[in-house]
């Protein structure tokens, strides 16, 4: 396991691109990819997509981001990878729709927000699971999905 305190600076740093750029040919560059969500935690443990073991305990003011690099060695570099966040926009005909919509997404424990009268529901797996969830609403012609997210 290796041990990650700090994050040595950006993928897209001249000063890291010519290095990164070689290890990656000789093969030895890993990526160690993270959920939008656990991007704001300071500790947690992941593999990064080569299998190696990582535990992160990065300072309270450190935030991961894309391109990060956590290590940097002669032949071997591990880059942060993060996730984009998927959003499924749904459409609620009325008020009272709105409300049960609300409602019936919070027994689910999904994680939502609001943008207007419109409910963006956080993808954490599959969109037809939440479609299929959503079938009595859809089915009723109480909401629209919107495609555009």
């Amino acid at each position: 396991m290796i041990l990650i305190t700090e994050i040595l600076g950006s993928a897209s740093d001249p000063a890291f691109a010519d290095r990164l750029h070689t290890i990656s040919h000789e093969g030895g560059l890993e990526y160690f990819e993270v959920k939008q969500r656990d991007a704001q935690r300071r500790r947690f443990r992941g593999k990064t997509d080569r299998g190696t073991d990582c535990a992160l305990t990065l300072p309270r003011d450190i935030q991961l981001s894309n391109g990060d690099v956590l290590l940097l060695e002669s032949k071997r570099a591990i880059v942060v990878r993060v996730d984009v966040e998927r959003w499924l926009r749904v459409l609620p005909r009325d008020a009272a729709v709105a409300l049960r919509l609300g409602y019936h997404a919070g027994n689910l424990h999904w994680r939502v927000q609001i943008e207007g009268t419109d409910l963006l529901i956080l993808l954490e797996g599959a969109r037809e699971n939440y479609l299929a969830r959503l079938q009595e609403f859809l089915l009723a012609h109480e909401i629209e999905i919107s495609n555009d997210d």
